[in-house]
């Protein structure tokens, strides 16, 4: 892993990050999206909310740059910005599927 030359600021960029996803309705809005492209009205349906409030979550996840946008026709779909974001929350999904483990720093909690 490297480390960026400008560490404070990439801190707050990734507990920024952390932070709209640790909302549940959030990422499972981006969980939606995952697999495909997906429309607003589409999302809202899966997920039984609001389109106006699958809107304004999406807004927040884009300019994170969590979701990208395309517009076709008339209708704009959502996905993952990138195979960061899909790698980490696969990666994320595993380590909590993982077994406690026994500590073996011999520091216990």
């Amino acid at each position: 892993m490297s480390i960026p030359p400008d560490i404070d600021n990439a801190v707050d960029e990734l507990a920024d990050l952390f932070h709209l996803l640790g909302d549940p309705t959030r990422l499972r809005i981006v969980l939606a999206c995952l697999a495909q492209p997906t429309a607003v009205g589409d999302i809202a349906a899966a997920l039984n909310l609001s389109s106006s409030l699958v809107s304004h979550h999406l807004r927040l996840l884009r300019a994170a740059r969590i979701v990208k946008a395309e517009r076709q026709g008339k209708q704009v779909f959502y996905a993952a910005a990138d195979a960061h974001i899909s790698g980490l929350l696969a990666n994320m999904f595993e380590h909590i599927a993982e077994p406690i483990a026994e500590s073996t720093t011999g520091l216990d909690a």
